[in-house]
């Protein structure tokens, strides 16, 4: 039988973080649908209705979580896949260092636009 190989080391901080993201995209995500296809179709969607809804303090924060969940659980996924397909040494470090800065950049650039949204600046 094959044996099983992991980056993450099953308990570690790593692990635990990539599962408890997943199960909050999950539940924000169909909040997500729910809200934008449902309550409202996406042809009544507008920027002043964006706006209103960012100046809800309990959305905001949800939102902003919702990016910063999403970003690092995608972040992580991708360099733990490659770590798995191989990836070791200095390109190990390069890819972790590309895809930290990158995945920093995307949560400053998305709380940026929420804060804007919400009219806190």
């Amino acid at each position: 039988m094959a044996e099983r190989y992991s980056s993450f080391t099953p308990g570690g901080t790593a692990w635990f973080l990539q599962r408890v993201t997943a199960a909050f995209l999950i539940v924000v995500l169909a909040f997500h649908f729910f809200l934008l296809h449902f309550v409202n179709h996406a042809s009544e969607i507008t920027f002043a209705g964006t706006q209103a809804r960012m100046e809800n303090i309990g959305y905001f924060l949800t939102m902003v979580l919702f990016l910063i969940a999403g970003a690092f659980h995608g972040v992580n996924g991708v360099y733990n896949a490659l770590v798995n397909q191989g990836l070791s040494g200095t390109p190990k470090k390069v890819v972790l260092a590309v895809l930290t800065i990158a995945g920093a950049l995307l949560i400053f650039q998305g709380i940026w636009v929420a804060l804007v949204m919400s009219g806190m600046i």
